[in-house]
């Protein structure tokens, strides 16, 4: 069970460092980079594989982390705690569950808000690669997606703090 619990937590652990490495890097790095740049090249960087590939990792770390974070969670509640009331006894439960309140949130953004806008807006940079026309939801499901993201950076901190402080 030591074992088990040590893997789990370490994938906890590898997948959100996975997951807000990219949402920094799309808030620090891509969208600045975006703004400057010519529209060939950010239309490379999107039909090209790299935003697509950039995604799919932050997704996915996303999805581990939330998974990973809520078996451990469930075990150190009934396991160690015994039960709801002795976890919430704890100024350690308290921690960990308002970061997982907070990593949850972010984890329905990615899932519900800024993944299903960045396929949209990926398949209007396809369509006007190819000669097409632009979707015209691209652009309000594109900031749509930026303001969830932007949140999403902004709650990092917090939720950060928690987790961190709940060890």
């Amino acid at each position: 069970m030591e074992a088990w619990l040590f893997l789990l937590r370490w994938f906890h652990f590898l997948a959100g460092i996975t997951w807000i490495g990219m949402l920094y890097y799309f808030n620090f790095v891509q969208v600045p980079f975006f703004a400057g740049a010519e529209a060939p090249v950010r239309t490379g960087m999107i039909t090209g594989g790299l935003v697509a590939r950039a995604l799919w990792w932050f997704r996915w770390g996303a999805m581990l982390t939330f998974i990973t974070g809520w078996l451990y969670l469930l075990h150190v509640m009934f396991a160690q705690y015994g039960g709801v009331g002795g976890f919430f006894a704890t100024a350690y439960g308290w921690k960990i569950f308002f970061g997982g309140m907070l990593g949850s949130l972010m984890w329905f953004n990615v899932w519900f808000v800024i993944w299903p806008a960045q396929q949209i807006v990926i398949a209007s940079a396809s369509q006007v690669a190819k000669g097409g026309a632009a979707i015209p939801e691209a652009a309000p499901r594109a900031a749509r997606g930026g303001v969830a993201s932007r949140a999403n950076t902004l709650l990092s901190i917090p939720m950060l703090l928690f987790m961190g402080s709940g060890s």
